[in-house]
């Protein structure tokens, strides 16, 4: 941030100060899903302590997607049915929702924005599972709040943020050219502040932070969330501004094993999880 001008410095630090702390609850769940000596009882004990984390549980596991014959009324058969990791989608999800920008004058589309951000998640923990040693959990997280910085520019910028949208799709820019052409800075320096305030590790700071100069952090985080935003990108669930299309650069197709299609091409079928990504951003 030394090199932004102190007027724009003190704008981006007020605003990222403004936003919302990430609820206790949803911090606890995150810590409580990465332990595996977590017990299922202490996940309950966290949700039955926040009433809006546990209507959206029970709402989630009694809808039409998962078809059951008989109503599930306990956080504890909900946790056991969805498990740890559909838990910790919704519980991010919910947390993210609830601060999104309200008014229109941004032009920021909330549900393309979580469709995004879910799809690029999941991809992200699949990339894991299948390529690198990463933890898969903390990929997820790093894929759902790498484009956070969007949300904060939108909510306290949204004049800056419509005209940097409507730059990208006359120039056919990716959009955090525009934005740092717009406003001075782009949306992975802002998201990278704001996830510093809300005290994730340092990795997944820095791979907001680096995250369209990811030579500078070559991590396995990294590679998984740089691709599975492209691939996210490719299969036309981008979110706002021109989709240009990007190649993975050096490091990050070193670590997954070649280009951006032939990574693709390794996840096999993505029907099931582009399902599940579409149904978790709609809740």
């Amino acid at each position: 941030m030394e090199l932004l001008n102190p007027e724009l410095s003190l704008r981006l630090a007020a605003a990222v100060e403004q936003m919302p702390a990430f609820p206790k609850s949803v911090q606890s769940i995150l810590a409580l899903t990465r332990d595996v000596a977590c017990a299922p009882r202490d996940l309950v004990q966290v949700i039955n302590r926040d009433p809006v984390v546990t209507v959206k549980v029970l709402r989630v596991v009694n809808s039409a997607y998962y078809g059951l014959d008989k109503q599930i009324t306990s956080v504890d058969h909900a946790v056991m049915f969805l498990g740890f990791n559909a838990i910790k989608c919704l519980a991010l999800g919910i947390a993210t929702m609830g601060i999104l920008p309200s008014s229109s004058l941004a032009g920021f589309d909330g549900q393309r924005y979580l469709l995004h951000s879910f799809t690029s998640a999941a991809l992200a923990r699949q990339l894991a599972q299948r390529w690198v040693a990463v933890e898969a959990h903390d990929c997820f997280v790093a894929g759902l709040l790498h484009d956070f910085g969007k949300v904060v520019v939108a909510q306290f910028m949204p004049t800056e943020f419509r005209r940097a949208i409507e730059m990208s799709l006359w120039q056919e820019l990716p959009l955090h050219q525009t934005l740092a052409q717009v406003i001075g800075v782009d949306h992975a320096a802002v998201g990278a502040m704001l996830a510093e305030k809300w005290r994730f590790a340092p990795e997944l700071v820095q791979t907001i932070r680096f995250q369209h100069q990811p030579e500078q952090c070559d991590t396995d985080m990294m590679a998984c969330v740089v691709a599975a935003n492209q691939i996210s990108k490719q299969l036309g669930f981008d979110f706002g501004g021109s989709n240009v299309p990007e190649q993975l650069c050096a490091s990050v197709a070193a670590r997954l094993g070649g280009p951006l299609d032939v990574v693709k091409a390794s996840l096999g079928s993505l029907d099931t999880l582009l399902q599940e990504a579409r149904f978790f951003s709609n809740k």
